[in-house]
C-alpha cells in the first residue's frame, strides 16, 4: 500500500480535529459573550459589543463547519 495514502489520511484527520476543536472554542466564546451581554444592564454600548462578538463567533463557527463538511466530502 502507498505510504502517501496514509500521510494524506493522517493529515486529513488532523485537520478535521483542528476544525472540530476550533468550532467548540468558537461556540463556547459565543455562549460566554451572549450570557455576559444578558447580564449587562447599565452599559448599552458594552452589551452591543458583546452581542457583536457573539455574532462574529457564530459566523466563524458556520465557516468552520462548512470547511469541515467540505473536507469530508472529498
Amino acid at each position: 500500500m502507498d505510504m502517501n495514502f496514509f500521510n494524506k489520511k493522517d493529515e486529513k484527520e488532523k485537520l478535521e480535529e483542528v476544525l472540530e476543536h476550533s468550532i467548540e472554542v468558537e461556540e463556547d466564546l459565543m455562549r460566554t459573550y451572549l450570557i455576559t451581554a444578558e447580564r449587562v444592564h447599565d452599559d448599552d454600548e458594552l452589551k452591543e459589543r458583546l452581542e457583536n462578538f457573539a455574532e462574529g463567533n457564530a459566523k466563524r463557527t458556520k465557516q468552520l463547519m462548512d470547511e469541515l463538511n467540505e473536507g469530508r466530502e472529498d
